[in-house]
């Protein structure tokens, strides 16, 4: 890894990541000057070779040929654009991102008069994974994904950790910053954020991802297992607003697993369907027979706290053990089966 050029061997880490290990901050009129300097920032503490681009000449490109072709030009949500056109143009930015990042990485070794190419590292998470909050063939479709099966929850853990006990003071800046794709425009009175596009936290992707892939929930038993784990909070109503929510875009999204980039496998609820979830990958996304016994369980628990906890027992319950009626207060996946 790395050329040695005339026996000079790296020195420290820097040296060694400026051979090796390329980052590219492709920015476009959404993005935030403050994201910016911290992807700036981090790169200079690495030390890998820091490239930032422009994708909008890009993107402008691709507008004017599609307007060519329709006679239409799709707008943004805040600038008066339809969801179909708001989600459009995000995608557009999303696999130009991929593309650019597969073209670098095959010709900057010959740029740089190095043999052979480098390899893609992607970024998403288990828990985009899960919910589908990602683009197919966009930024995570990469060579290969140091961080694909790990949780939002632990990723941010480590960047703290990481902050501290590497030197990289910039990861805790980054860990504080609210999660956003930053594919919108940003407005006075509007700024995308992850959790309010998902309609859901990343703390609570969490607790699906464990039901549905370690403990074998589906939507009725999950709405069980919530209703203990959260009945002191929730009514029965909300919790299968909840649940009903995620499996609608756990179901949409489910083909998107197929195409997933490989991953370190770091969490037992990993829904990558090449090695990890074997599940089919189309649902009926109305699920009608479980959503309308969800409902009769919502009527007859009307006004009730199904199986709840105390609000210290649910806070002790936060790191995922012990989910709930098929398996309360056990970690053995097998428990209640």
């Amino acid at each position: 890894m790395g050329i040695i050029l005339m026996a000079r061997f790296p020195t420290d880490s820097k040296e060694f990541a400026k051979r090796i290990f390329y980052t590219v901050f492709m920015g476009s009129e959404n993005s935030s000057k403050d994201t910016k300097k911290r992807a700036k920032d981090l790169a200079d503490e690495i030390g890998s070779w820091h490239l930032d681009v422009s994708i909008d000449g890009v993107v402008s490109a691709l507008l004017t040929l599609f307007q060519t072709l329709t006679g239409k030009r799709p707008r943004y949500k805040v600038d008066g654009g339809s969801n179909i056109e708001n989600l459009g143009l995000q995608n557009i930015q999303a696999r130009i991102r991929m593309v650019l990042a597969f073209m670098l990485a095959s010709l900057l070794p010959w740029v740089h008069n190095k043999p052979g190419f480098y390899l893609v590292l992607g970024s998403s998470n288990v828990d985009e994974g899960l919910r589908g909050y990602l683009t197919k063939y966009d930024c995570s479709s990469a060579d290969i994904n140091p961080i694909g099966s790990i949780s939002k929850q632990d990723l941010r853990a480590f960047l703290r950790w990481a902050a501290v006990h590497l030197g990289y003071s910039s990861l805790a800046e980054i860990e504080a910053a609210p999660p956003t794709a930053e594919l919108e425009p940003i407005r006075s009175n509007y700024s995308q954020l992850d959790e309010v596009d998902m309609g859901m936290t990343y703390e609570e992707l969490s607790v699906y991802g464990r039901l549905r892939k370690i403990f074998r929930c589906g939507p009725v038993s999950m709405f069980k297992n919530l209703c203990y784990r959260w009945g002191s909070r929730l009514s029965p109503l909300e919790v299968a607003d909840k649940v009903k929510h995620f499996f609608k875009y756990y179901s949409i999204n489910r083909h998107k697993m197929t195409v997933m980039t490989p991953s370190y496998h770091a969490e037992s609820y990993s829904p990558e369907d090449n090695r990890f979830d074997l599940r089919q990958f189309l649902y009926n996304s109305r699920w009608p027979y479980q959503f309308s016994k969800i409902d009769e369980l919502v009527k007859e628990l009307d006004g009730e706290v199904a199986f709840g906890e105390t609000s210290d027992q649910d806070r002790s319950r936060a790191n995922g053990v012990g989910m709930g009626v098929v398996a309360a207060g056990s970690g053995d996946p097998k428990s209640g089966l």
